[in-house]
């Protein structure tokens, strides 16, 4: 009985209606409009010497969406975006979604190929960038042969570069009205921004976002990782990385204090600490890294404790222990492209602060449990949806479920139909699941490359890399690397007869052909292990990558 609705003339149906004065589309936009209120004369966002109010970042994101409008963007238009951790991303992230258009915000790290492809899928209205991408974003927008709007970011901080568009920035907000009456969605499942993430071919996969999910992620972030409206947030982590893991939304939800940074340097990083008592950040494994092994006379002392949340590969108990000696506290979190951003976190429990180091880094590195604003989280067969037991040893695949979870594929529905399948987003990681409730994945069943935080499709490099006149097999797989997470290793055998190949020609080949990240570090030569039906068996390959 509990599935069946209630009827009609039910008293709690039939005179009970939703309206405009008791329903209203959840969208993160409207953050902004209340901090703007609440605290018109707050710093919102630091860029090198610029400070803006959120006042004033109401004003611009209004200019920006009645600028937008006047030029033809509306319902369900595209507008990409190409810059790093600046002001105009930030503004973007309010303004386009307002109109009720989706934002695409582009992976500054892909070559002019997958940028054109992008572009063409998602159907780009408007193409908004930096200068200092214009090498790979020309390409792009060759290749995709037809007109956009293309607008150039005027940033200060920027180094600058080749203008491609017919409009600068500044020039085109210059246009808008800073009173604009955006629309907003009409419903809270309308579109709200594109991802582009790898998957596990080498064609990119769009990822569909909606404003609830969007919102509660971003109340759900702002929570678990108590943000309050003294926080300072600095912007480690790319925007364009799940919409910043919907931080981008979240730190305007506290009224805290965006701060903006162009290229993470550990000296800039620890400078922003000190010079703007920065209380929080995130990144991959990577920025961990970079800020421990950084020079000593970049390592500026500061006197406040830094929340850094980090995901992908679980923290080593070393990485953990080095940062907390900085003044670090390190909370590990789990989640894709699919999930918004982070979906699970490990929260640390009480008992925990008695532990070694080494048994409270082993829970700590565990990918825990749902997020507040996500349904849930279980680990299951893939086949069956059945959950395992929560034993700490059955394996299954990790599955999550709720209003934080993905539309779906972009013009791909089977792929979406099978990401759903009974009923759960199957993640394709292979986990166990705990007494306590907190999974731990194991494994991955599919074959990505996580990268300092950026998704790498094995199969994308080996198309590559078969295309190379003197290879006839490859196969390409994750190696453990301290400063990346992860690398791709590659293991070739060459055709009967080739001489003079070496690593480096193998590299520089798929250099030449991939986004840099994208290419191996490592080339190992000789025959493939096989099963008896000839399939390569990369689960050796990964073990012997661990040894090289």
């Amino acid at each position: 009985m509990a599935d069946v609705p209630l009827p009609a003339d039910h008293p709690f149906v039939r005179d009970l209606a939703a309206g405009p004065a008791n329903h209203v589309p959840l969208s993160p936009v409207a953050f902004l409009e209340r901090s703007a209120a609440v605290w018109p004369e707050r710093v919102a966002i630091r860029h090198g010497r610029l400070t803006c109010t959120y006042a004033e970042f109401e004003r611009r994101a209004r200019r920006l969406a009645s600028a937008l409008a006047r030029r033809g963007v509306g319902r369900g238009d595209t507008v990409a975006v190409m810059a790093p951790n600046i002001p105009a991303m930030l503004e973007l992230h309010y303004a386009v979604p307002a109109l009720g258009a989706v934002l695409n915000a582009l992976n500054v790290r892909l070559d002019a190929a997958a940028l054109a492809f992008c572009l063409a899928h998602g159907e780009a209205k408007v193409v908004v960038t930096d200068p200092e991408f214009a090498p790979a974003m020309r390409g792009a927008l060759a290749a995709l042969g037809r007109e956009v709007l293309v607008v150039d970011i005027d940033d200060p901080e920027g180094p600058g570069g080749e203008r491609l568009g017919s409009v600068g920035y500044e020039a085109l907000l210059a246009e808008g009205d800073p009173a604009f009456a955006w629309p907003g969605p009409l419903d809270e499942w309308d579109s709200l921004a594109l991802l582009y993430t790898s998957g596990t071919t080498g064609d990119p996969k769009g990822v569909v976002y909606h404003h609830r999910g969007a919102y509660l992620n971003a109340l759900g972030n702002a929570l678990a990782f108590r943000l309050a409206a003294d926080s300072v947030y600095l912007w480690t982590l790319p925007m364009f990385h799940c919409n910043g893991w919907t931080y981008t939304w979240a730190v305007t939800a506290a009224g805290a204090t965006h701060v903006c940074l162009r290229r993470v340097e550990p000296a800039a990083v620890f400078r922003a600490i000190r010079d703007h008592r920065v209380t929080h950040l995130c990144g991959a494994p990577i920025v961990l890294s970079m800020l421990i092994h950084a020079p000593d006379d970049a390592k500026l002392a500061f006197d406040h404790v830094v929340d850094v949340a980090t995901g992908g590969a679980a923290p080593p108990s070393a990485v953990i222990e080095a940062m907390e000696a900085m003044g670090f506290r390190v909370t590990h979190l789990y989640g894709l492209t699919e999930s918004y951003g982070p979906a699970m976190l490990c929260v640390p429990q009480d008992e925990w602060r008695g532990l070694a180091l080494a048994d409270r880094a082993r829970r700590m590195a565990r990918q825990g449990v749902a997020m507040p604003t996500l349904a849930g989280i279980r680990v299951a067969d893939p086949d069956t949806g059945v959950p395992v037991p929560r034993d700490g040893a059955t394996m299954g695949e990790l599955m999550l479920r709720g209003n934080t979870v993905m539309k779906g594929y972009l013009k791909n529905p089977q792929a979406t139909a099978k990401a759903f399948a009974h009923g759960w987003f199957a993640t394709g990681d292979l986990a166990v699941w705990h007494p306590d409730g907190y999974a731990e994945v194991r494994d991955r069943s599919k074959d990505i490359i996580i990268t300092g935080g950026e998704n790498v499709s094995s199969l994308e490099v080996e198309e590559c890399l078969y295309r190379h006149p003197q290879v006839m097999e490859a196969a390409v797989v994750a190696r453990p690397d301290e400063r990346w997470g992860e690398t791709p290793c590659a293991f070739v055998t060459l055709k009967p007869g080739a001489s003079g190949v070496g690593a480096d020609e193998i590299v520089a080949w798929c250099r030449e052909r991939l986004a840099h990240f994208k290419a191996p570090k490592s080339v190992v030569f000789g025959p493939l292990p096989k099963t008896s039906t000839g399939k390569i068996q990369k689960f050796a390959l990964r073990e012997r990558a661990k040894d090289l």
